[in-house]
């Protein structure tokens, strides 16, 4: 991990436990980093809020754009302020609510996918037990 924390993540991942048999980043590997990265976002945020929550991707796409030739990485930045607040509001009065997360996978200096998720968060209860 290079960078984690309520405003954006930042992980890397080497090639070669990622290689495919065309010598390139295995596409789920690439798709479970960026997945990683904005549940890593999500979860780190609402903890330093003091929400305790269980968070899960509920569906997500990855488009990919270019072959992972070498080590690359996933980069979530912050969500926007109003989305932010829509989703903590939902966890607060309903006890869950979905986020949208967008996070790129750069390798060699450019943007090589590009992840959405839906995240899906739920209050934790008393007696649910620690992360």
């Amino acid at each position: 991990m290079l960078e984690a924390g309520a405003t954006g993540v930042t992980i890397e991942a080497p090639l070669e436990p990622n290689v495919n048999h065309q010598s390139t980043a295995f596409g789920g590997s690439v798709a479970a980093l960026a997945l990683l990265a904005g549940w890593t976002l999500i979860h780190l945020r609402l903890r330093s809020e003091g929400l305790a929550t269980r968070t899960v991707i509920q569906s997500s796409t990855v488009r990919f754009d270019a072959p992972v030739l070498g080590t690359f990485k996933a980069v979530c930045g912050p969500v926007a302020d109003d989305a932010w607040e829509r989703f903590t509001r939902a966890v607060r009065r309903r006890g869950k609510g979905r986020l949208h997360v967008v996070v790129n996978v750069e390798a060699d200096g450019r943007v090589v996918a590009s992840f959405q998720g839906a995240y899906v968060a739920v209050a934790k209860r008393w007696g649910d037990g620690d992360d």
